[in-house]
């Protein structure tokens, strides 16, 4: 089972590992696109206003254009320890037994704007570039990844368990991916989409798939897995799941 979670703005500072070889992350034939969008994204940290203009940012920001200036220098971390933020508490890597840790990096990877595919396990430093930024010089991300990413994608062993938000899932779409919905459940029974809490709860829910010792094959599988931990997993056909929980 491969789950797939999105990445966060938010990245952790510092880091002990050396700085970045593209060369040592996951799927090394993503290495031209990758080597291709960072030296774009360095080159472009040498403008702060363009940087600001193509990231998104703001002045008070400005540290985050620093961190893209330093990418080939800076040093890294496992990439799980480096993205931070509401799905990642949640996820909460740090309380894992050492078992748990070891399926969770069989399991876990991260969509990625710069990367494409990180496992959780692979060196990264802090950067900032988010799924929908254009990078000037560039064509989309979305056109760099697409013909890239999707055959690493389509050729994951077991069942895909798709987490990303729609503009990392559109970098490089799965088929037959098994997709999850968030809704809240009121007491008298009427439903709405969860999303201030949304993270949180597929940050849990990813923790559910990636210490389990259960293995499932397909969406019903998975359904029963969900079940089985106590969770209203619903199934209404096709790939999709609906995550029902309680309103807050």
């Amino acid at each position: 089972m491969l789950v797939l979670l999105p990445p966060s703005e938010t990245k952790a500072t510092g880091g002990d590992g050396a700085p970045l070889d593209l060369t040592a992350l996951t799927a090394p034939e993503l290495t031209p696109v990758r080597t291709e969008i960072a030296e774009a994204l360095v080159k472009l940290a040498d403008d702060v206003p363009a940087s600001r203009a193509a990231l998104g940012l703001s002045p008070k920001q400005d540290d985050e254009i620093a961190r893209n200036a330093a990418l080939w220098s800076s040093p890294t971390m496992p990439a799980l320890a480096r993205y931070t933020g509401v799905l990642y508490d949640a996820l909460d890597l740090a309380s894992m037994t050492r078992a748990e840790r070891a399926r969770a990096a069989g399991r876990l990877a991260v969509g990625s704007a710069l990367f494409g595919l990180v496992r959780a396990d692979d060196p990264i430093p802090a950067y900032r570039l988010s799924a929908g930024s254009s990078l000037p010089g560039l064509p989309t991300l979305r056109s760099l990844w697409k013909p890239a990413l999707s055959p690493v994608l389509a050729a994951a062993d077991g069942l895909v368990v798709d987490l990303r938000s729609g503009s990392y899932a559109a970098l490089a779409p799965v088929p037959g991916a098994v997709t999850v919905q968030v809704l809240s459940e009121r007491p008298d029974g009427s439903r709405s989409v969860v999303s201030h809490f949304n993270k949180a709860h597929k940050g849990r829910l990813a923790r559910r798939l990636a210490t389990s010792t259960a293995e499932p094959a397909d969406v019903l599988g998975l359904r029963r897995l969900l079940r089985r931990a106590g969770l209203h997993a619903e199934h209404d056909g096709g790939t999709a799941l609906t995550l029902v929980v309680p309103a807050d």
